[in-house]
């Protein structure tokens, strides 16, 4: 993956090669992408122009031993971290995770629980694989260059495994890159985000994105209709919604939608913090914004992440989406 393949977020491509180029990186890059947002690719062509043995001022060459080898996420010296379906550790699933990245770069959680082949199943980052990559960071690069780590979904690391990543981010071994892909920053250990450099990924515009607009358009019209009857304070209504989430076509598309509910809520808030233009958001976001309370969307997100959480459990949808939809017009007020 070399830059001039990234679409959108061009800022982004020039401030990570100027700091190749400068030799100022920050051994540990947190990027905050949406669910299915892009960051993975940028990651990847980042990767390559660290590596790369002919390199120009603004991208890799493409063609050197280092570019192929990342390109095919082969790389001796980069590892790779994610959620599975403990206690299997990311080590065993490799393969499959390689054919998602190669085949669809920019993928979802979704995406990757079916790759894996963990759908409906709680997934984490736990101690075990922390522990595993202190044993495999304890070991010379076999290239003799950079050793790169990159995780995906860091807030999805128990405690355990925070505070053993905590403690390879203060004291990093030299010559060693981490790379962080997150979609919910507030969710990641304070003490970590705090000693990496963060960058933003702004979603990609409809002509950028891949893959993800038939589900997401679903999504949309569900949490608008939503919306709309939480504003006319009709309980019915959003209760006979309630029923509709509980009826879309498996589990992951019920945590989808609760991703999908939890970015608008986001959006909702920077809008109500005056950063709307840092939050993407379109004129729906922005006119919710000046109508709900200012706790509504904080509010929310708890009240979401904990529907995603019992999805995992297998806890039966009707039931839940009913308490969902409860608690979210009661919150609405």
């Amino acid at each position: 993956m070399t830059f001039a393949q990234i679409q959108g977020n061009a800022d982004v491509c020039r401030a990570l090669t100027g700091m190749v180029s400068s030799g100022r990186i920050p051994h540990a890059i947190l990027f905050h992408e949406d669910d299915g947002g892009g960051a993975m690719p940028i990651v990847l062509a980042f990767l390559q122009y660290l590596y790369c043995g002919g390199r120009t001022e603004d991208d890799s060459c493409g063609t050197c031993p280092s570019c192929n080898k990342i390109a095919k996420l082969i790389h001796p010296d980069v590892h790779f971290i994610f959620p599975t379906n403990a206690p299997n550790l990311s080590a065993s699933y490799l393969a499959q995770w390689r054919e998602l990245v190669l085949s669809k770069p920019c993928f979802t959680e979704a995406d990757l629980a079916q790759a894996l082949g963990i759908e409906g199943k709680s997934s984490i980052i736990a101690v075990a694989e922390a522990k595993s990559m202190l044993d495999t960071l304890s070991l010379s690069a076999l290239e003799g260059g950079y050793r790169a780590v990159v995780i995906y979904l860091p807030e999805k690391m128990n405690q355990e495994a925070a505070n053993r990543l905590l403690k390879m981010i203060e004291e990093p071994p030299a010559m060693t890159q981490f790379l962080l892909v997150c979609h919910s920053p507030e969710k990641v250990l304070q003490t970590i985000a705090s000693r990496c450099q963060s960058i933003r990924v702004r979603p990609q515009t409809k002509g950028e994105r891949i893959g993800t607009e038939e589900s997401e358009a679903v999504y949309k019209d569900l949490f608008g209709q939503l919306m709309t009857a939480f504003g006319r304070h009709d309980l019915v209504d959003a209760l006979e919604l309630g029923e509709a989430l509980a009826a879309l076509p498996s589990r992951e598309s019920a945590k989808g939608f609760c991703r999908y509910a939890a970015l608008r809520m986001r959006q909702i808030f920077l809008c109500q913090q005056g950063m709307g233009e840092l939050a993407a958001a379109d004129a729906e976001v922005r006119g919710w914004s000046s109508t709900v309370k200012k706790t509504f969307p904080r509010l929310s997100m708890e009240a979401l992440d904990r529907a995603q959480m019992q999805i995992g459990r297998n806890v039966n949808l009707k039931i839940l989406f009913a308490d969902l939809v409860g608690r979210l017009y009661r919150i609405y007020g």
